[in-house]
């Protein structure tokens, strides 16, 4: 029987690809990745050491079709794959007026117009939701449509999946060789993975300190303000339980009430709230550790993001920047997203090639 499992003729490339969760998790699942296109050139050591996959340092505005053809290598199957910056589509950019000048906002453009160009066998594209309010997507769906691929797309709740974050995602997947959905749900509520069961057994360490065994390890000090507020803040709790002269003025304003998770604390037993660029910092979000008095590591971070703890996110030489591998980790795609991604496709694959027999 033929199936994308013994077929060598299949080439992956991913768009926008940064540290790599999203091509780790095509892997993971059997699809080949030959390589990861990303204008952020420091996400280059992280994403060829652990995929083996080539890093190519380029804006895809200014990257031709041909050169991306040639990555395929004359694929019997190619599969494009990408999850264009989400921040002009989130929810924090709705009120900016300018958020369409930003120019993340004609990536989708970008890679509409390499699907023209190549027309891959396979596409699959993941973002907020909120893109869906948006022309941009619209404009998306024609070019599919126009090129007749099956298309589908949903509003995907990743603990379903495995994802131990309470992270809606859009998941897009479309196929000129016929229709293709992502799998069934793989968790049931009361399987979804809490705080505990990921981050739970690391060693406790202090904010601005370092585990001896794992220097990923490692939590940004806190000034001494945000060391009284976290030593009143409870887990699931908000602010609103501080003594009134740590609140900052900002949030006793009626614009500033709504955000009651700020400063907050998560809980073991919970799901862990969004990962963002941001998870490191203690007044961002519900970053703080269910415990010990500090936000959350570089190291639970990546976990909670679903990367492999042998992950290797920088050299020998240790991190350049403590908040330019934070960045890293949150922008990534969920590693188990990606491969709930490729298990789609590779049954997709398996279906199609059966069905030609």
């Amino acid at each position: 029987m033929k199936t994308v499992s013994n077929l060598g003729s299949i080439s992956a490339i991913d768009l926008f690809c940064g540290v790599g969760g999203m091509t780790h998790g095509l892997i993971k699942a059997g699809i080949p990745v030959t390589a990861g296109i990303d204008s952020d050139h420091t996400c280059r050591y992280a994403y060829e050491k652990n995929n083996r996959a080539r890093f190519i340092n380029a804006d895809i505005r200014n990257f031709s079709s041909t050169e991306v053809e040639n990555l395929f290598n004359e694929a019997a199957v190619r599969i494009m794959v990408g999850c264009a910056p989400c921040q002009p589509f989130s929810n924090h950019t709705q009120k900016d007026k300018g958020r369409k000048s930003d120019e993340k906002w004609g990536l989708l453009y970008s890679f509409g117009r390499l699907i023209e160009d190549i027309t891959p066998e396979i596409v699959s594209m993941e973002n907020v939701p909120q893109i869906t309010r948006h022309e941009v997507f619209d404009d998306f769906l024609s070019i599919l449509d126009s090129l007749k691929y099956k298309v589908s797309y949903k509003h995907v709740y990743c603990p379903d999946y495995g994802v131990p974050q309470t992270r809606t995602r859009l998941v897009l997947l479309a196929s000129r060789l016929g229709r293709i959905e992502l799998i069934p749900k793989t968790h049931v509520r009361s399987r979804y993975r809490d705080v505990k069961s990921v981050i739970g057994n690391l060693q406790p360490i202090g904010d601005g300190s370092i585990a001896k065994d794992d220097p990923m390890h490692r939590a940004q000090r806190l000034s001494k303000l945000n060391k009284s507020r976290i030593l009143q803040s409870k887990p699931g709790g908000t602010w609103g339980d501080w003594d009134p002269s740590l609140v900052p003025n900002c949030l006793t304003k009626a614009s500033g009430k709504t955000y009651v998770s700020v400063y907050g604390r998560m809980e073991w037993d919970k799901l862990a709230p969004t990962i963002t660029t941001q998870f490191f910092t203690y007044g961002t979000g519900r970053f703080g550790h269910p415990e010990q008095n500090r936000a959350l590591s570089l190291r639970e971070g990546a976990l909670l993001q679903t990367f492999p703890k042998s992950y290797k996110f920088y050299g020998s030489e240790g991190p350049k920047s403590f908040s330019r591998i934070g960045t890293h980790i949150g922008n990534a795609v969920p590693v188990r997203l990606g491969l709930v991604i490729g298990r789609s496709i590779k049954k997709h694959l398996d279906n199609y090639y059966e069905n030609l027999e």
